[in-house]
């Protein structure tokens, strides 16, 4: 919230008078600025309040999302929207801060999260700082997460991105008279948002991917299966008292800490109790060449049945997007440029998608499979 609070105030700051002459804004007290701002702090606040247990590891066993052509599971952000709707919607509409001028609801809240811009008209521009290449949770947890695993890996220089970071004028994609606004940054910040791309390719490498990670993630995953027997309550009201969102907040880390503890959560459970986790056997480098992917199948079919899992970066809930930040000059002409045309770094990134795949193999299996695993190389 904080960050997307200093987000919001940076971009009005930097771009007032391009906002003012597209909003019609009459100074930066104008009431539909504040309230703009205050329905990005709050959806700031509340938009991960919708994820499970572990957050990410429990995504793959929601209920399967009726509106998914594909059909896949909701997105911990449907969670979010039905938390917001139903469980928050008397402490948001009936707050204090709330009740004057601004008469914010949770529905509105919900829909500024959900983020079609057919439902939130004039809101579309600042959705992009919840959901967008330099959103506000993505500054944030890169640094947040550094802090606390005691690693350098995700800091950037956020305060030069806040001195640059402004609406930028597109062209237009039809005839209407309304400008195309995008979120980006001025040329001198262009380094700044290199640096927050590639501190999250970092992070993602190092960290959110790392084999102990992933293992874990897998294992929480089929241990919440076997506890919940199959898959979370519905994020859904089930009737008028709203109970299926209801009891999916009773899920939280230490219930289930209290399910593993007791013994509840099968294999996998006793395998995170006792951390006896799967061990990787073999990998493939970050960007695979076609014969790494001939290496990696023949690995697969040496070891047979000795791989009990493989994990693909490309189904992670942690995947780099392929969305580019803008950039604009800095001299009269104000020119647009995609990142990747100004960093051969990040231009790298967006070419070729990041796709390490690793093998596992129960622990008591990991000897015999690495030394397969090497002699096959040799």
């Amino acid at each position: 919230m904080h960050v997307a609070t200093q987000l919001f105030d940076a971009v009005v700051k930097n771009s007032f008078d391009l906002l003012k002459r597209e909003y019609n804004f009459v100074s930066l007290l104008d009431d539909s600025l504040r309230r703009a701002r205050t329905i990005v702090r709050l959806t700031a606040l509340l938009h991960d309040t919708g994820h499970s247990p572990f957050s990410h590891a429990g995504e793959e066993i929601f209920p399967v999302d009726p509106k998914s052509k594909s059909k896949l599971p909701y997105k911990h952000e449907a969670y979010s929207a039905a938390v917001i709707r139903y469980a928050l919607k008397d402490v948001i509409e009936n707050h204090s801060l709330n009740i004057g001028e601004f008469k914010i609801t949770a529905d509105e809240i919900a829909t500024f999260l959900e983020g079609t811009s057919s439902s939130i008209g004039n809101l579309a521009f600042w959705r992009q700082l919840i959901d967008g290449q330099m959103d506000a949770d993505r500054m944030d947890y890169l640094l947040r997460d550094s802090l606390h695993i005691g690693v350098d890996y995700g800091r950037y220089d956020w305060k030069r991105l806040l001195n640059t970071i402004q609406a930028i004028e597109m062209p237009s994609v039809d005839d209407s008279p309304r400008l195309d606004l995008r979120i980006g940054v001025a040329e001198g910040g262009f380094h700044a948002a290199e640096a927050l791309v590639l501190a999250r390719y970092y992070m993602f490498t190092q960290v959110y991917f790392h084999k102990t990670r992933v293992a874990y993630d897998h294992h929480i995953k089929e241990a919440l299966k076997t506890i919940l027997g199959g898959k979370f309550p519905h994020p859904l009201p089930k009737d008028k008292d709203h109970s299926g969102i209801e009891d999916y907040l009773m899920w939280d880390d230490w219930r289930v800490l209290g399910e593993l503890g007791s013994g509840n959560g099968g294999d996998h459970g006793h395998m995170i109790v006792s951390r006896n986790h799967y061990r990787e056997i073999y990998h493939t480098p970050e960007f695979p060449t076609d014969g790494d992917r001939t290496t990696l199948k023949l690995i697969r079919g040496h070891l047979g049945d000795l791989v009990i899992r493989t994990e693909s970066s490309l189904t992670s809930a942690y995947k780099l997007l392929k969305s580019d930040v803008s950039v604009v000059s800095e001299d009269g002409l104000k020119k647009m440029k995609p990142l990747s045309d100004m960093s051969s770094v990040v231009k790298s990134l967006t070419q070729q998608p990041l796709e390490i795949v690793r093998l596992y193999a129960k622990p008591e299996n990991a000897g015999e499979a690495r030394r397969k695993v090497d002699q096959l190389l040799k």
